[in-house]
């Protein structure tokens, strides 16, 4: 066949393919078997293979991936990505409507949206042909993900009209391919997504391309960057992005009073359980684009606009009983085995309790009857003990004196909620020491789980972290279910692990008190584990971000003998002792900016891990323990001691700079600089 004629069929191939695309992952047809679908993608990449100067980006082959990146770039955007108020009840909803109303100065009718619990990310098409993807990031700078983004087949490469516009919406991951992929990171011993949000974020921040491709993302768009000279109003802008190729979520409903969006809202928590996708609220914006110019921005978020945020799903159900864990640090934390309860759509067996002090506030027994919900949506917690449905039969619960896995004796320190076993040869700190060094945040050993991590330590192959790296590939094979490709990837992930920088392998180590904000200005101030090793306590405390604690914990550590000789095999057997990290970065502005911020209970909208890292990306630092040079205690819900010492202190000392905030003045607090938002 002529060049002309490879070209005409290359060009039949693409636009059946892509009409075929569209009509299945946006308009949920089925209008060709997968046979029939294979064989035509088949025949296309054989086309372009012969013919590789016809490839264009745009081409139905590129969804694929195959290709792994060595990072991701930052990627400006044209105009902010706003974050939304929230609203948590009807009457937040009738303020923003008086609002809106006053402002606006006339009723410009609403548009009700499901509020999909994904990633907000922002899409560039030029001249109709989709050229960059980004993250929202901080709101003014995200991260380019565009080759992960052409992975997702409900995502348009060209769409129906040569138009050049931005679009922003939602990338989510269906229920059914995230309870898919928990599958598999089960099977393979690998930790699991705690919920869909997570999962959609970590694939799009995947390096490896071909992995994306295969999570099976999906995407819902839900705004125009700048629809001058495209539509007049929300609900136009939603009508023309359909029409355009791009999917829309076909549950928006434009309304024209408040009863109507309180309508709306109830029928979407209704629906939520039976939805195909995870929504955590809707989000309500003026229709007319008119009247969103006329009502402008704050410096915390549209006034055009809010997000009503479900209230966390609760279920009644019994304690069976209360088991306890210990983790690396040697903390016990007691867990609630409960009766079975279908839960913001999953079967919930048990729920954290904490501490010791949370069992007695609470008064917890053995057989109580109780409240539980999803903390955020994710961990399961006790609300409260339904102390009214007692028959006499429940038994009041005592923690232990010992460590339920080595005997020894648990102990409390000062100002700490917790107890801790502190025997250094307790095999459950041991096991959860190595998990730790081989997780994402450490050495990041892909495939190394903690199922697998447990075989290996139960097997005598894995007493501490060197010996991951003397494993032998028949030692491996041996485990349960390992086979040979099995065995030969986590060889080749332990392999690769030896490159990974000073501050992970610090933080890897579980130093008590060295998180990864610490590791990161230890390694960036000493550069390499010999002057590390050879610091002593004023070198720390030089340090700004290093306190008293942290300095001493340090010193402690390496002062064990014990723990040098890990050091010295850590060093025999390949790992880096140094670091790629600049001695000085640029710390960012924001209310946090300079600050320290103590966190303390359970947040319900962040993790623990997320409200630091939000901190710290604005120039705070997060510390573990309140002191007068604390500025501020963010208490969740079973704050503790900490918080107590917080209120003792500003009663002692009225005029110290500390403040105390409640989860919702934290959130507002972040809000206000931008950093939060749909996602």
């Amino acid at each position: 066949m002529s060049d002309s004629g490879a070209a005409r069929r290359i060009e039949e191939l693409r636009s059946l393919l892509r009409d075929y695309d569209y009509r299945y992952h946006v308009l949920d047809e089925s209008p060709v078997s997968d046979v029939e679908y294979d064989a035509l993608l088949h025949e296309l990449v054989d086309w372009e293979r012969s013919h590789p100067e016809l490839i264009t980006p745009d081409s139905p082959t590129q969804r694929v991936g195959g290709a792994v990146l060595e990072g991701f770039v930052k990627a400006v955007h044209r105009t902010p990505m706003l974050s939304l108020g929230n609203a948590f009840s009807d009457e937040d909803l009738r303020d923003f409507d008086a609002r809106a109303r006053q402002a606006a100065g006339r009723d410009a009718g609403y548009v009700c949206e499901l509020k999909i619990d994904g990633l907000a990310t922002s899409l560039l098409y030029e001249e109709g042909v989709f050229v960059r993807g980004a993250t929202r990031g901080d709101g003014v700078t995200g991260e380019d993900i565009t080759h992960n983004l052409r992975t997702v087949r409900a995502l348009p490469l060209r769409l129906h009209t040569a138009v050049s516009i931005e679009v922003r919406g939602e990338s989510y991951l269906p229920k059914v391919a995230f309870e898919r992929l928990n599958r598999q990171r089960e099977a393979r011993g690998e930790p699991l997504f705690a919920n869909p949000r997570n999962a959609a974020a970590g694939s799009l921040r995947q390096l490896d391309t071909a992995l994306v491709a295969e999570r099976r993302l999906a995407f819902f768009a839900y705004a125009l960057a700048t629809p001058e000279g495209l539509a007049a109003s929300q609900s136009e802008a939603l009508t023309l992005m359909a029409s355009l190729g791009v999917p829309v979520n076909p549950h928006w409903k434009r309304v024209s009073s408040l009863e109507e969006v309180l309508a709306y809202v109830r029928w979407a928590e209704a629906a939520r359980a039976d939805l195909p996708y995870e929504i955590d609220g809707v989000v309500i914006k003026v229709d007319s684009f008119s009247a969103q110019r006329e009502l402008g921005v704050t410096a915390k978020s549209p006034r055009f606009a809010i997000a009503y945020k479900f209230a966390a799903e609760q279920a009644e159900s019994r304690i069976l009983r209360i088991d306890l864990s210990v983790g690396r640090t040697g903390v016990v934390t007691p867990t609630a085995v409960i009766e079975p309860v279908l839960l913001a759509g999953t079967t919930v067996s048990r729920a954290t309790l904490h501490n010791e002090d949370v069992i007695r506030e609470k008064d917890v027994r053995v057989g109580d009857l109780v409240l539980v919900q999803k903390a955020g949506d994710i961990i399961p917690e006790i609300v409260r003990v339904l102390t009214e449905d007692r028959d006499g039969s429940e038994q009041p619960y005592r923690m232990p004196t010992a460590c339920p896995a080595c005997q020894s004796a648990l102990v409390r320190e000062d100002g700490e909620a917790a107890l801790r076993c502190v025997n250094p040869s307790c095999p459950a700190k041991r096991v959860e020491s190595l998990i730790h060094f081989a997780s994402r945040s450490a050495m990041n050993i892909e495939g190394l789980g903690d199922m697998i991590v447990e075989s290996l330590h139960e097997a005598g192959l894995v007493k501490d972290p060197a010996d991951f790296y003397t494993l032998a590939k028949e030692q491996i094979l041996r485990l349960e279910r390992m086979g040979d490709k099995s065995a030969n990837n986590l060889l080749q992930a332990i392999t690769a692990s030896r490159r990974q920088p000073l501050e992970r392998l610090l933080f890897g180590l579980g130093i008590r008190l060295v998180g990864e904000k610490a590791a990161q200005t230890l390694a960036r101030r000493f550069r390499t584990m010999e002057r590390l090793m050879a610091a002593d306590t004023d070198e720390l405390l030089d340090i700004p971000d290093i306190g008293p604690k942290v300095a001493e914990s340090v010193i402690a550590y390496f002062a064990q003998p014990d723990n040098r000789l890990l050091v010295e095999r850590l060093r025999s057997v390949g790992l880096r002792f140094d670091t790629d990290l600049p001695e000085e970065t640029e710390r960012p502005g924001g209310p946090f900016a300079g600050k320290t911020v103590v966190l303390t209970g359970t947040l319900t909208a962040l993790t623990r891990q997320q409200a630091q890292k939000l901190v710290e990306d604005q120039g705070g630092k997060v510390s573990g323990s309140v002191s007068l040079k604390t500025d501020y205690l963010v208490a969740g819900t079973a704050a503790g001691s900490k918080l107590a010492k917080a209120e003792d202190l500003l009663r002692v000392s009225p005029d110290a700079s500390l403040r105390i905030l409640d989860e919702q003045a934290f959130l507002r607090m972040l809000d206000a600089s931008g950093i939060t938002g749909r996602e």
